[in-house]
């Protein structure tokens, strides 16, 4: 896989992956908005655990394939959840009220329902996109850099914006 692959496929499972959270939100609250990291259309977590379950499960039997679409998307929610709260003082879901839990950043709930999706992503979703990008690859090299550079203005916008806040409420209390 290449590097403007790589990419491609980053960019477009995180809008997936803020789609489906907002889907969720707006089903399960009637509001098309749930707060993530980032302010754009982007759940960075949605671009990593497919692209590791690519590189990883890609030629491995359907067992262990199966077990990567359970692990992977698991220790990648579990690694987010631990490192925003780390850095921003925030956790952004909490699985504290499910049962098996771990400290509120992963759910054996919610880790089935990766796995579900992960293995539906794997064999239905990502062939198609891989057409796509097929399709459209000698474009993607050339407009690439611009899609890069909003999502690194947008990382790098939110964290400033982010770590200001955080400031901000250690000043007040």
């Amino acid at each position: 896989m290449t590097m403007d692959a790589l990419l491609f496929y980053f960019l477009v499972y995180s809008l997936f992956g803020w789609l489906l959270e907002n889907g969720y939100s707006y089903l399960t609250e009637g509001v098309f908005a749930k707060d993530g990291f980032l302010k754009g259309p982007y759940k960075p977590m949605y671009g990593v655990a497919p692209l590791l379950l690519l590189l990883l499960g890609t030629g491995r039997s359907p067992f262990v394939v199966g077990l990567l679409c359970l692990i992977i998307p698991t220790v990648v929610e579990y690694v987010s959840g631990y490192l925003l709260n780390r850095v921003f003082h925030k956790q952004w879901w909490n699985y504290s009220e499910n049962r098996v839990q771990l400290h509120g950043h992963i759910c054996l709930k919610f880790s089935l329902y990766w796995a579900v999706l992960s293995f539906v992503f794997l064999r239905y979703i990502h062939p198609s996109i891989e057409g796509i990008y097929a399709t459209m690859a000698s474009v993607w090299a050339m407009v690439s850099p611009v899609f890069l550079l909003l999502f690194l203005v947008d990382l790098i916008w939110t964290y400033q914006v982010r770590r200001r806040a955080i400031k901000s409420d250690l000043i007040e209390q």
